[in-house]
C-alpha cells in the first residue's frame, strides 16, 4: 500500500547532504536520549485531540471521528486518560479499529526508548535543516513483525545537538489484510517541539492520504494535537483551556 508515500520517503532521504560521518554510536545515543524523554513526559499532563477524516471520490467530507482526552493524575499519583465530552463520530465509509487507536496512542507519538530499540534496525541517510536545527536524518524499518505488533516504518530527523528526535516521518505497520476484510493505515508524520527548555515532545501529528482497498480508494485526513502539557508535582492543580 501508499507506494507514492514510499517513493517520497527514499527521494528524502537521498536528497539529504552527506557532509560528516555521524558518531559510531548514534543509535545508542539516540535510545539514550528517547529513553530519557519518555521518562520526562511520563511526569506531564497534557490534551491530545484526534480528528479523523474521511471523503468521497471528488474529495467533498462525508463524515468525520473527533475525541478529546485530558491525560491527568489522580491525587494518589496514578496517570489515566479522561474522555473530554463525548467523541463526535459521523464516518460512513470508514470503520476504526482497535488497531487505529493502538497507533494514535503509541505510533503516531513514536519514542524509539530502549525498551522499543530491539525491534528495529537502522540506516544514516544524511543531513538535513530542520527548522533551524542541524539534523541527523536516520531510516529504521522493523526487524520482523510478530502476530499483534504495531510498529513504526520511516524517517527520523535527530538533533546533532543533543540527539532529541524531532521528527517523524513514515507509518504504522503491518497493513491488514484478510480474505474478508482490510485495515490500512496512512503515512504521517508527526512533529515535535521544545517543552520546558530542552525535551522535545509531540506537538502535532497530521496525515493526508489515499487508502486503496479492494473496493477502491479512499482519502483521508487525520490531525492530533498534543497541548497544555505540564509537569505533575504533589501541588499541581490540573487545570485545562475550554475547547474552542
Amino acid at each position: 500500500m501508499l507506494k507514492p508515500a514510499r517513493i517520497r520517503w527514499i527521494a528524502l532521504a537521498t536528497a539529504c547532504v552527506l557532509h560528516a560521518d555521524p558518531p559510531p554510536d548514534l543509535i545508542k545515543r539516540i535510545i539514550a536520549r528517547e529513553t530519557e524523554t519518555a521518562q520526562a513526559q511520563a511526569n506531564y499532563t497534557y490534551r491530545q485531540t484526534v480528528t479523523i477524516e474521511e471523503f468521497d471520490d471528488h474529495h467533498v467530507p462525508t463524515g468525520r471521528y473527533r475525541e478529546v482526552r485530558d491525560v491527568v493524575f489522580t491525587p494518589q499519583g496514578k496517570r489515566s486518560e479522561e474522555f473530554v465530552g463525548k467523541p463526535d463520530k459521523t464516518l460512513k465509509r470508514l470503520i476504526l479499529t482497535d488497531e487505529d487507536f493502538r497507533d494514535v496512542r503509541e505510533i503516531q507519538p513514536f519514542l524509539m526508548t530502549a525498551a522499543q530499540a530491539f525491534l528495529y534496525e537502522s540506516r544514516f541517510k544524511g543531513e538535513e535543516t530542520m527548522d533551524g536545527v542541524e539534523c541527523w536524518v536516520v531510516q529504521i524499518q522493523p526487524r520482523q513483525i510478530l502476530s499483534g505488533q504495531r510498529l513504526f516504518e520511516g524517517l527520523l530527523w535527530v538533533s546533532q545537538a543533543d540527539y532529541s528526535i524531532l521528527r517523524s516521518e513514515g507509518q504504522a505497520v503491518p497493513q491488514i489484510h484478510s480474505t474478508k476484510s482490510e485495515n490500512l493505515f496512512p503515512h504521517f508524520t508527526t512533529i515535535r517541539k521544545k517543552i520546558d527548555g530542552d525535551l522535545w515532545f509531540p506537538v502535532v501529528t497530521y496525515a493526508d492520504d489515499t487508502l486503496y482497498f479492494r473496493g477502491g480508494p479512499q482519502r483521508i485526513r487525520l490531525m492530533i494535537r498534543y497541548a497544555g502539557y505540564k509537569k505533575f508535582g504533589a501541588d499541581s492543580k490540573i487545570t485545562f483551556e475550554p475547547i474552542k
